[in-house]
């Protein structure tokens, strides 16, 4: 059995492999302490062990790689630059001037990351993926998305907060590069501003009802209702890191407070299930 020749093809499935198991002299290590334990016959039993700690919160399955993450966030934000291209180039559809100027800054923010995300696939010698064709009426749920304002709102703040915890949840996905890590915050926090902005402008445009807030609140919709419930799902949690914020220091904080001071990731699959009614080819 040569070790050498089993590490070099793991490594071609997984590059990253060594950051797993701290790097590959600290991987021979292992691997020669295992085959000096145990009879040839168990080795790969115990070897199996090794890589399934190793992977362990990755599904069973070898994390996406960096470029996997990127045309993971380059189709979100397709998916939102070509919502907001086309609501701004829907005549009467946003009539306050002042609103207008926001929306096409978001719509410029969007077309940005696009741009951004594609040279960054093609730097790091992966093929970006191609622009997928969208429904944004989500089968006929929004049937009205680019005539009705209000739906239009509806629908901007369920892609906003999804994108924020989309990006959330592939931080760790990218910690191997900290160049990247960093960019995918910086688009990860205007997806942010972008989510309270629509939050505020629906709050408003409802008397200022309190339900709509600029952040999440347990895992209400603010009003969207079912259609989009999937958004928000694991944002009620009040519990981080073993610590429970409602009576933290015995301060008596409300579950919506608690809920509210956290936001929460979501996995790519996750995500890939809230905008799949978005997509049809």
């Amino acid at each position: 059995m040569n070790l050498n020749n089993i590490i070099s093809e793991i490594e071609k499935i997984d590059p990253e492999v060594y950051d797993r198991l701290d790097n590959r002299r600290s991987a021979m290590q292992q691997f020669t302490k295992i085959g000096g334990k145990i009879a040839l016959a168990a080795v790969p039993v115990a070897l199996g062990g090794m890589f399934k700690k190793a992977y362990a919160g990755t599904g069973g399955n070898m994390k996406p790689s960096i470029v996997d993450v990127l045309n993971f966030a380059l189709t979100l934000e397709y998916l939102e630059a070509g919502f907001y291209n086309k609501a701004v180039g829907t005549a009467g559809l946003i009539t306050n001037s002042t609103l207008i100027k926001g929306f096409k800054d978001i719509q410029d923010d969007e077309n940005a990351h696009v741009a951004f995300l594609t040279a960054t696939i093609k730097a790091l010698g992966g093929t970006p993926v191609a622009m997928p064709t969208f429904d944004y009426t989500a089968g006929g749920a929004f049937a009205d998305v680019f005539s009705n304002v209000d739906t239009f709102y509806a629908v901007s703040q369920t892609f906003e907060d999804t994108g924020v915890r989309a990006y959330k949840g592939q931080a760790g996905n990218l910690m191997s590069s900290n160049d990247v890590l960093t960019a995918a915050l910086q688009i990860h926090s205007v997806e942010a501003r972008h989510a309270a902005f629509v939050r505020s402008v629906r709050s408003i445009r409802n008397n200022w009802d309190e339900s709509i807030r600029p952040w999440i609140t347990g895992n209400s919709t603010a009003g969207i209702g079912a259609a989009v419930q999937a958004t928000y799902v694991g944002e009620e949690n009040t519990n981080q890191l073993g610590i429970e914020i409602t009576n933290i220091n015995g301060f008596d904080i409300s579950m919506d407070d608690a809920s509210e001071a956290f936001d929460e990731p979501l996995s790519m699959d996750a995500v890939l299930a809230i905008v799949a009614p978005f997509i049809v080819g």
